[in-house]
């Protein structure tokens, strides 16, 4: 009898970000930016948010932009992992 896989939780939180820092081991600092409009002028401002990802190897390099999920806390700060590289960092 084979044990049943996890599968991703279908109401799982998701984001889009850049990577900033890669230098803690298995952890990597990711920038998520989003658009929220100025209730009072009206104009679209940028905010961002720093997450700490896990990743069990060191495969990410600093400006990659990838997603992240949420999952159990593995730390005091740490509680997303890194699901996938959406696009490799341009600069050399």
């Amino acid at each position: 009898m084979s044990e049943p896989v996890a599968a991703p939780a279908k109401n799982q939180r998701k984001l889009l970000g850049r990577v900033t820092s890669n230098k803690m081991q298995k952890t990597v600092v990711v920038r998520v930016e989003r658009r929220v409009r100025d209730p009072m002028m009206g104009k679209t401002i940028t905010r961002s948010k720093k997450y700490h990802a896990h990743v069990e190897t060191g495969e990410f390099g600093e400006g990659d932009l990838v997603e992240i999920a949420e999952c159990r806390p593995m730390s005091r700060t740490k509680s997303w992992r890194v699901t996938r590289l959406v696009e490799k960092s341009k600069a050399v």
